[in-house]
């Protein structure tokens, strides 16, 4: 198993690498690494939304006798574990390999970071759409820009614990 994980590790690592070259002037590794990995779980989690709203939910309501979910929350429900799961992969493998803490460690702050995420879209959508009365789309696009920068830098000041936060002195 250790050998597989350290082959995959390492063909996706060296992928990455590749396709950094041209921006290594002007882009930190880290920076690069978790934007690129950022962005296939990204992809990742849209392109399984897309199939589990369309062919396994069949954009009908899911029905659980107790209480019944609209289907684009349920495809957000089911999609959801698998993203957060490869996400969190991606990060401590791929993108932040220089963090001193223990694995269940950075999962539980993974957890945290993705949850103060996911409360961050809500209300910052809400805040562009119905404080500031911008349309939805436009809202979503500000919302990301937030969204993303706060995602960077809590998981790597707080999360894997990779960058060292500048003090100043007097």
């Amino acid at each position: 198993m250790t050998r597989k994980r350290d082959f995959l590790k390492d063909t996706i690592a060296a992928i990455v690498n590749w396709f950094y070259k041209p921006f290594k002037r002007f882009i930190p590794p880290e920076t690069f690494r978790y934007a690129a990995t950022g962005g296939a779980n990204l992809f990742l989690d849209i392109f399984l939304y897309f199939l589990v709203y369309n062919f396994v939910l069949h954009q009908q309501d899911l029905n659980l006798y107790i209480v019944v979910i609209s289907p684009y929350i349920a495809a957000f429900l089911i999609v959801f574990p698998i993203t957060f799961v490869t996400g969190f992969v991606l990060a401590k493998y791929i993108t932040f390999t220089g963090s001193p803490l223990r694995g269940r460690v950075q999962l539980v702050r993974y957890g945290v970071s993705v949850g103060g995420s996911l409360l961050l879209n809500y209300l910052l959508l809400k805040l562009f759409v119905e404080v500031f009365f911008f349309w939805p789309t436009i809202s979503k696009m500000f919302t990301t820009v937030f969204v993303v920068t706060y995602s960077y830098l809590i998981q790597r000041y707080f999360t894997f614990k990779t960058g060292e936060i500048k003090q100043r002195t007097r």
